[in-house]
This record gives C-alpha cells, sequence and structure tokens, in this order.
C-alpha cells in the first residue's frame, strides 16, 4: 500500500509564499509523475503542477510564473514553492502520484492521492 502525505498548508496574506510538500511511502519501486492538484469550493478539482520523473513540468496557466514544482525521487517527494499568492488561490491542494509500481506490483502502475492541505490567502 502507498500513502501519500501533505503538509505545508496554511494562511498567508496575498503577495505572500508557501512551500507545500509531499511524501510517498510504501514499497515503491518508482514513481512515473507528481504532481499537484487543488479544489476551491463549489468547483472541480484542477491540475496545478506536474513533474514525470526525468522529464520537464508541466503548470496551469493561473499559476505559471508564480509556482514551482520540484521532485527528490531518491526520497519519493515532491514539493510545491508558492509565491505572490492570492486570494483565488484558495483551495485544498492535494498531491498526486501517478503511475507508481511497487514491489508487490511489479507489472502493474496505479494512481494514489494524498488527503490534501488546507491553503488560505487572505487579501
Amino acid at each position: 500500500q502507498v500513502h501519500l502525505v501533505e503538509s505545508g498548508g496554511g494562511l498567508v496574506q496575498a503577495g505572500g509564499s508557501l512551500r507545500l510538500s509531499c511524501v510517498a511511502s510504501g514499497s515503491i519501486v518508482s514513481i512515473n509523475v507528481m504532481g499537484w492538484y487543488r479544489q476551491a469550493p463549489g468547483k472541480q478539482r484542477e491540475l496545478v503542477a506536474t513533474i514525470p520523473s526525468g522529464g520537464y513540468t508541466n503548470y496551469a496557466d493561473s499559476v505559471k510564473g508564480r509556482f514551482t514544482i520540484s521532485r527528490d525521487n531518491a526520497k519519493n517527494t515532491v514539493y510545491l514553492k508558492m509565491n505572490s499568492l492570492k486570494p483565488e488561490d484558495t483551495a485544498v491542494y492535494y498531491c498526486n502520484a501517478d503511475g507508481v509500481r511497487t514491489i508487490a506490483t511489479l507489472n502493474r502502475l496505479y494512481s494514489y492521492w494524498g488527503q490534501g492541505t488546507q491553503v488560505t490567502v487572505s487579501s
């Protein structure tokens, strides 16, 4: 079983910064893509940023130039540095690990989600 645990959320004023972390634990062999998604009240979950194990990063247009995603493959950890935060960034942020291969499921790939961390940006 794979577990994802996010941390780093909180309350910040507009223009401030936060850094989210997500650690994936379990008998993990590899993770293809790690990413961050968010869901604001009354809205659908949306992509924020993704990062493959060895490729280029991908960002939602709304966060380009303000957010930076990175990962540490050795630690199965993904980070999201958020600068110049805006009230519209307020949401629950979820970590995703996609294409996860474990010792028990070498020939199958699975996707996992964290439980989310709240980010609130005040104006």
